[in-house]
């Protein structure tokens, strides 16, 4: 509903990340998040330190443990997208769980309700092939957040240059991250890197895709749900 929310999410994909009960270290990460809610309210989306200081990782807490790497998020009004690499077996439906199961609590105790707020369970696709991926990546990062943009897909392809910063600034997006301008330690991009080691060539990549509709071709299905 607002960027409190939204933040709080984000925040979900980063600490509940983690093959222990989040009980563990939660009064830790509820100060941590109290402490620092003024801040996150009052952050531009060009700040290069977008929120770091409450995803930082508290060293009394111990090495973290992941689940899952996370490639790519993006965070729409009413729903989300996520690129998972399982790193332990049942990673991404133990993730996926604590992520649901978090925020849901977050959510009922801030709107003082019961009950669930996402509709039915995940739903998800195992990603073949290496162009696939990249193309789903852009998907995710960018075709998402065109979305957004003022006057929708449509516009962004017309004022493509405007539309591609527009999606690097979206802060609730992993754009941004993937190439420096924030740094929340949510994404790992070890799979991707090689392919696109900077900003241009990825902005190069993704107007090729998107313009001669190589990336809807490819992806099917997927891209018109």
């Amino acid at each position: 509903m607002d960027k409190t929310d939204r933040w709080r999410f984000s925040r979900g994909l980063r600490f509940f990340n983690d093959e222990r009960d989040i009980t563990e270290f939660a009064n830790d990460l509820t100060f941590l998040i109290a402490s620092q809610k003024e801040n996150l309210r009052k952050m531009e989306p060009r700040d290069p330190f977008d929120g770091r200081n409450t995803f930082e990782w508290r060293e009394e807490w111990g090495a973290q443990r992941p689940l899952v790497k996370i490639i790519a998020y993006c965070l729409m009004p009413n729903h989300y997208h996520l690129i998972l690499k399982e790193i332990v077996p049942g990673g991404i439906s133990k993730f996926m769980r604590k992520l649901g199961a978090g925020y849901t609590v977050y959510w009922n105790l801030k709107n003082k309700r019961v009950g669930r707020i996402f509709q039915g369970q995940y739903r998800g696709k195992t990603i073949k092939g290496e162009m696939y991926l990249q193309y789903l990546d852009v998907y995710v990062q960018v075709i998402n957040v065109f979305e957004l943009f003022p006057g929708g897909v449509a516009a962004a392809m017309e004022n493509f240059d405007e539309a591609f910063q527009f999606a690097l600034d979206y802060p609730f997006c992993s754009l941004g991250e993937s190439f420096g301008l924030r740094n929340l330690n949510i994404i790992d991009r070890d799979c991707l890197n090689d392919v696109f080691p900077n900003v241009e060539i990825y902005k190069e990549f993704c107007k090729n895709a998107i313009i001669t509709h190589a990336a809807r071709k490819t992806l099917g299905k997927l891209v018109m749900e």
